[in-house]
C-alpha cells in the first residue's frame, strides 16, 4: 500500500507563508520587500509542483497508470483528483487559476506578477492546506488507505 508523506507539502506552505508575511512587513519599494516577493514567487511554483506530484502519487493508488500520469497536462490531472474526491470542482477551478497564473510568473516578475499572484496567495495557503488534509486523511501514515 502505497503511503504518502506530505511534510515537504507542509514545509513549502509554511515557507511561503513566512514569505508572504515578510513582504508585508518590508518597507514599500525596498530591496528586502524584492527579495521576499522573489521568495514567495519561487515559494509558489515549488508549492505546486510538489501539490501535482503528490496527486500523480495518489492518483496510482486509484489505478491510473504512473507512465501515463507523466505526459497527463496538469489541469487534467486537477480533473482526475476531483473525479476521485481529493479536491472539490470549487478546489479544481481555483487551482486552475493558480497554474495559469503560475505559468505567468515563469515569465513575468515584475509588479504586474506581484498585484495578481500576491492576491492569489492567501486563497491558495487555504486550498493547499486543504489538499494536505485531505491526502493525508485518505493516504497518509494514520489514513483510511482506501480500504473503507
Amino acid at each position: 500500500m502505497l503511503y504518502l508523506n506530505i511534510d515537504h507539502l507542509r514545509r513549502c506552505m509554511q515557507t511561503l507563508n513566512s514569505s508572504l508575511a515578510l513582504y508585508r512587513k518590508a518597507e514599500p519599494d525596498s530591496i528586502d520587500q524584492e527579495v521576499f516577493r522573489n521568495a514567495i514567487v519561487k515559494s509558489y511554483e515549488l508549492t505546486q509542483e510538489t501539490a501535482f506530484k503528490l496527486l500523480k502519487k495518489a492518483l496510482k493508488v486509484y489505478g491510473h497508470g504512473g507512465k501515463k500520469l507523466e505526459s497527463t497536462p496538469v489541469k487534467d490531472i486537477l480533473r482526475l483528483a476531483a473525479v476521485h474526491d481529493l479536491m472539490t470542482l470549487a478546489e479544481v477551478e481555483r487551482w486552475f487559476a493558480y497554474r495559469d497564473n503560475r505559468n505567468n510568473t515563469a515569465h513575468d516578475y515584475g509588479e504586474q506578477f506581484a498585484s495578481e499572484t500576491l492576491m492569489l496567495i492567501p486563497g491558495f495557503l487555504q486550498d493547499i492546506g486543504m489538499l494536505a488534509d485531505m491526502l493525508e486523511r485518505k493516504l497518509g501514515k494514520q489514513g483510511e488507505h482506501l480500504d473503507n
